[in-house]
């Protein structure tokens, strides 16, 4: 489905742009389009690979113009640009909103006006009942993809969910694993705090799903399997062969739950189990307010969200199993000086 096709990824200087490009940069796509801000990670990346095949587009989604310009001649879009830390977004919400509910509407704008065939948007779990900026931001630009799908009648625009990526730039692998090699104490916020652990091959396999599969409107979810904190914790102190490392438990940070969802009580409703998948099908109802007000729906009274709770939980061996898969957890092992994955 990509033979000779022209994928352009935003945002593709980040951790899942240099994941797809791992994939496939040596696929039979005629090009791979990266779309950002940075320059100098854009010199880096072009440094580091140094294949034709790859072109780059500085702009930036907030910019209609510049995603226009990168937009022209493409086949498939994987929109990955956004604003992602919690802390920066909720002392600057506007400009998450600018980043993740309006260059969202650009993206998808530019992909409809050019014939772009497939885009597919990256979401977060914390757009599920969020309680934080970036979470807001993130379940608006959903409510757009959704939107926009229903206007748009040749660009299948679709959107994937999930949790933490393990490893990747700005997660707590990296700082945890830095503390550890420092000898300063890990900085704890709940130790009973869950989150869902995802590696980024995983996260490009869920892109890839949704892809191959999607239809207008339509959110996929992984199933994935959580570990509390402490349990985080444990396994890294042990691989790294500190198991007694000293740990300081600081509480729980403004604007953090102690347990993410994937998927609302709500949507479980709606939500196709395919297997090692969720398949979220939009509302697509108009506004006729009678079937809002007249009509509800009896099965949302039974159902149950899908969180890191509730799902499988990792003990620290199985922890200890799904780090040693990352090549950054492997490299630190071997006592290497490793940065997060790309």
């Amino acid at each position: 489905m990509f033979s000779n096709k022209v994928l352009l990824i935003t945002g593709g200087t980040g951790s899942f742009g240099n994941a797809v490009l791992h994939r496939f940069l040596n696929s039979d796509l005629r090009e791979i389009r990266i779309l950002s801000r940075d320059e100098k990670k854009q010199d880096d990346m072009r440094k580091r690979y140094n294949n034709p095949k790859l072109k780059f587009y500085i702009g930036d989604v907030r910019d209609y113009q510049s995603v226009l310009s990168a937009m022209r001649g493409v086949d498939f879009v994987f929109h990955a640009a956004a604003l992602k830390q919690v802390p920066s977004c909720e002392f600057h919400p506007l400009e998450a909103v600018k980043t993740n509910v309006l260059g969202t509407e650009n993206v998808l704008e530019a992909a409809i006006n050019c014939g772009v065939q497939r885009v597919v948007c990256l979401s977060t779990d914390k757009a599920v009942y969020p309680i934080n900026a970036m979470g807001i931001s993130k379940a608006m630009m959903e409510k757009v993809i959704v939107a926009k799908s229903r206007s748009s009648a040749h660009t299948v625009i679709c959107a994937t969910r999930y949790g933490n990526v393990m490893a990747s730039r700005g997660s707590v692998i990296p700082l945890f694993t830095n503390q550890i090699r420092g000898g300063q104490a890990l900085s704890i916020t709940d130790p009973a705090m869950t989150r869902f652990m995802m590696t980024l091959d995983d996260a490009v396999d869920l892109v890839l799903y949704a892809f191959e599969h999607g239809m207008p409107g339509e959110i996929f979810i992984q199933k994935a399997p959580a570990a509390t904190i402490e349990t985080l914790a444990l396994a890294l102190t042990e691989l790294l062969g500190k198991p007694m490392h000293p740990i300081n438990i600081i509480g729980t940070r403004h604007g953090e739950k102690l347990f993410e969802a994937l998927l609302s009580r709500e949507e479980m409703v709606a939500a196709e189990d395919m297997g090692n998948y969720y398949r979220v099908l939009p509302d697509l109802r108009d506004l006729n307010y009678d079937k809002y007000v007249e009509h509800g729906e009896v099965k949302i009274s039974d159902a149950v969200e899908y969180n890191s709770h509730n799902t499988t939980r990792l003990d620290v061996e199985g922890m200890k199993a799904l780090l040693m898969k990352l090549r950054f957890m492997q490299a630190a092992v071997r006592g290497e000086q490793v940065e997060a994955e790309e």
